[in-house]
């Protein structure tokens, strides 16, 4: 038995950092979607989900609704998204949602409660509060929509979007959790990215959470940003910490100018060099950490009572497209554009562009256009991968009983490069299994590699420091740092 530590902490170590900065997976999935097939389609996924409700206890739901619009472009993104200020896509986009959720709704039977409802883009406050009233009776006519105050229903919002009584009436309508984009207080940085955002919206939006009665609040930070230097991200998260959020989420910006549009309005020469973006990662988890902030993993820091962070004490810790979550026992359902769906052992996900989206719904079909089946190599790195991303460590003995397998034989490969780890400090090797230092937890992704079958050939060794990892950028894909 290998657990994880009861109170994981995180040592930055810049040199460290450093030397393995590689491109590699954020691993919300494994597989990644890079992986998906075009061969699986409608059909696969239809049979998939219903075979769900046969189970001996069929899990709850977690449902995810992309709504992909935006009024202006943020130079950095690369999420899937359209520029509009034409709000009569919304009626429409609405229109096939609804659809949409109806076949879906179909496939679940009606006791299976829908514990997690999360709506991300985009911009999902782009839609009215009479919209999004709209959306939620959808939705709660195609499922269960829990009702319990364990209920996480969470919106993303736009701060420069809110107006006076829209957090009152999401409240109304259920949610309980928002998200809150930041990025940077900094306005030299908001004009580089085109994001305009006097802090004093945040602000204010934080506090109509509060007087709405949201139990939480996350705010979304990102470092290596266009003019951003320690001294003024240092000021950002200040004001940050003041603000008391629940979460903070702190992304490395992927500059990726070659297959985003968007990121073409930034100059290189306005990007912080490697050295001083390692500075400003370091200025973010001293900073939150002496906040009281827990590092839960990846881009996620949490306060002490926060259930991320029980959920990573108890080992109950899971990661999927949203992210970390403490309902990882779910069957997610993707609703919209874009949208991915992992439903018992298989991944599918929608069209990605609308017309072929909307051409779906109309012909009556579930938009599936592609995804995955996975076998049983795929479930057992998965569940590998999945520890180390979560719990901090992998136990031998947990997967031999799970998957009737000899580890150390099956894994003899991998465990020579968990070796090299080791000597390096991102892991402590012990009895049957091993557990991740507080240096390596920052680098939680390249100790997950090691067990990536797209990262391994046979007689080869991950693509980690020695060269340089992957050729070129893939979906979903990023630097470590």
């Amino acid at each position: 038995m290998v657990p994880a530590s009861p109170a994981p902490t995180v040592e930055f170590d810049a040199e460290l950092l450093a030397r393995y900065d590689v491109t590699g997976p954020r691993y919300t999935s494994y597989p990644t979607a890079p992986s998906f097939r075009e061969d699986f389609g409608e059909a696969d996924y239809r049979a998939a989900a219903l075979a769900t409700n046969e189970d001996p206890i069929p899990r709850p739901l977690s449902l995810y609704v992309h709504v992909p619009f935006c009024e202006s472009p943020c130079f950095y993104c690369g999420c899937t998204r359209f520029i509009t200020r034409d709000h009569c896509n919304a009626a429409r986009y609405i229109d096939h949602l609804e659809r949409e959720i109806a076949l879906q709704g179909a496939l679940f039977d009606s006791d299976r409660a829908a514990v997690q409802l999360h709506l991300g883009g985009g911009t999902p406050n782009f839609l009215t509060n009479d919209e999004l009233g709209r959306l939620v009776r959808a939705l709660a006519s195609g499922f269960r929509l829990d009702t319990g105050a364990d209920r996480d229903f969470s919106i993303e919002l736009d701060p420069r979007h809110v107006k006076p009584g829209d957090l009152a009436a999401l409240a109304a309508l259920g949610f309980n959790r928002v998200s809150l984009g930041v990025q940077d207080f900094d306005p030299a940085v908001q004009r580089a990215i085109n994001r305009l955002q006097p802090a004093s919206q945040t602000e204010g939006t934080v506090a109509a959470a509060r007087e709405a009665g949201m139990r939480s609040v996350n705010l979304d930070l990102i470092y290596g940003l266009p003019r951003q230097d320690p001294a003024s991200f240092g000021a950002t998260l200040e004001r940050v910490v003041a603000l008391r959020p629940e979460r903070v989420a702190l992304y490395a910006y992927a500059h990726l100018p070659e297959r985003f549009k968007a990121q073409r309005q930034i100059a290189a020469r306005d990007l912080p060099a490697p050295g001083t973006k390692l500075m400003l990662l370091g200025t973010a988890i001293r900073a939150l950490t002496a906040a009281g902030y827990r590092y839960i993993g990846m881009d996620h820091f949490a306060l002490p009572e926060d259930p991320l962070s029980k959920a990573l004490d108890a080992g109950t810790l899971q990661r999927n497209f949203q992210g970390y979550s403490t309902h990882g026992q779910c069957d997610l359902v993707g609703l919209g554009v874009s949208a991915i769906s992992h439903v018992d052992d298989c991944y599918a996900q929608n069209a990605r562009v609308l017309p072929d989206y909307y051409e779906a719904i109309e012909k009556g079909r579930l938009p599936v256009a592609r995804g995955l089946a996975l076998g049983e190599d795929d479930l057992l790195r998965a569940e590998i991968i999945q520890s180390v991303m979560c719990r901090n460590a992998l136990d031998f003995d947990a997967i031999e009983r799970r998957f009737g397998i000899d580890f150390e034989q099956r894994f003899a490969h991998e465990l020579e490069h968990i070796a090299g780890l080791a000597t390096d400090g991102l892991v402590t090797l012990v009895p049957r299994g091993f557990t991740v230092t507080p240096r390596g937890r920052l680098l939680l992704r390249v100790v997950a590699m090691a067990f990536d079958a797209s990262f391994l050939r046979k007689g080869d060794k991950p693509h980690l420091p020695e060269d340089n990892g992957p050729k070129g950028p893939r979906p979903l894909y990023s630097r470590v740092i």
